[in-house]
């Protein structure tokens, strides 16, 4: 075993309460039920963008209204209620219309196939070496549904930063929020991730990429590329492979919250001091 490896899974079982706590996947430990835990996933993931204090006070406000059941709400869902309750919603990009348009996606997804997961599995493919094209067919899938309750038209009009939410790879975005969504649904139930969806192989994903992981993983000689594109996202998950090729991506919450909840970015070199990868670090090493 590599050092690197031992790190890795050495920070893997290090996880704890305190890191989920501090994490938009906390949300859907809120709800027992798979039924519910699938669709406030896909509203958790839909707005991890930005700093997580507000990333968290966003979600809060989101799923104070949607109540004990995400699953009867968009059962239920009523596009004129929602646009009335959340006319002042902001999450930086995204505004009110927007929340209410992914309202009513889930609602046509859940009516159409049963599920979200049955939805995504209309166009995934299990002989595929990765998730990119099942992640480019779902998301051309969601946006191709039809948003006239909420924006009067079948499609967003021109300028929503709607479709903000549903990336594809094709366009070379690194589609963290997707992927972060298929890592907390498809991994082994391991008390972080839920590991409710069965028809998706874990060995196909690839890992959320934001600035930590890019950061981070550069400092681990993870990858050599310097944009936070769909190919460093592959580079980076290919690595992961040599360590356990069933499970690349399970290392992802672990190094992510190296940065978001133990505070490493790279300047303060005083939080390497209690990093447990600070011996294997260029950035550290480099100092």
């Amino acid at each position: 075993m590599s050092e690197l490896q031992r790190a890795l899974d050495n920070l893997y079982a290090s996880r704890s309460i305190q890191h989920l706590h501090n994490d938009p996947l906390s949300f859907c430990h809120r709800f027992h039920d798979p039924e519910d835990q699938e669709i406030a996933a896909v509203i958790a993931s839909s707005f991890a963008y930005g700093s997580i204090v507000i990333i968290l006070r966003t979600l809060e406000s989101i799923f104070s209204v949607i109540g004990l059941s995400p699953r009867k709400f968009i059962e239920h869902f009523d596009p004129r209620f929602s646009l009335r309750t959340f006319c002042g919603f902001k999450h930086r990009f995204n505004d009110g219309r927007d929340l209410s348009a992914l309202f009513l996606a889930l609602q046509q997804m859940v009516k159409q196939t049963g599920s979200i997961q049955a939805f995504f599995l209309r166009g995934y493919n299990a002989t595929d070496v990765d998730v990119s094209d099942s992640l480019n067919r779902y998301a051309t899938a969601v946006l191709a549904l039809d948003y006239s309750d909420v924006f009067g038209s079948e499609k967003p009009p021109t300028g929503s930063f709607f479709p903000f939410l549903f990336p594809a790879p094709s366009s070379g975005s690194a589609c963290k929020r997707l992927c972060m969504l298929l890592r907390w649904l498809v991994r082994p139930a391991d008390g972080i991730d839920l590991g409710i969806w069965n028809g998706v192989s874990p060995a196909q994903l690839i890992i959320p990429v934001d600035t930590h992981i890019s950061r981070i993983c550069r400092y681990l000689g993870l990858t050599q590329r310097k944009a936070a594109d769909w190919r460093m996202a592959q580079e980076i998950t290919s690595a992961l492979r040599a360590f356990d090729h069933l499970d690349p991506v399970k290392y992802d919450f672990s190094l992510a919250h190296l940065g978001i909840s133990d505070g490493c970015d790279g300047r303060d070199m005083s939080r390497c001091v209690s990093c447990q990868i600070a011996p294997i670090c260029a950035q550290n090493r480099s100092k």
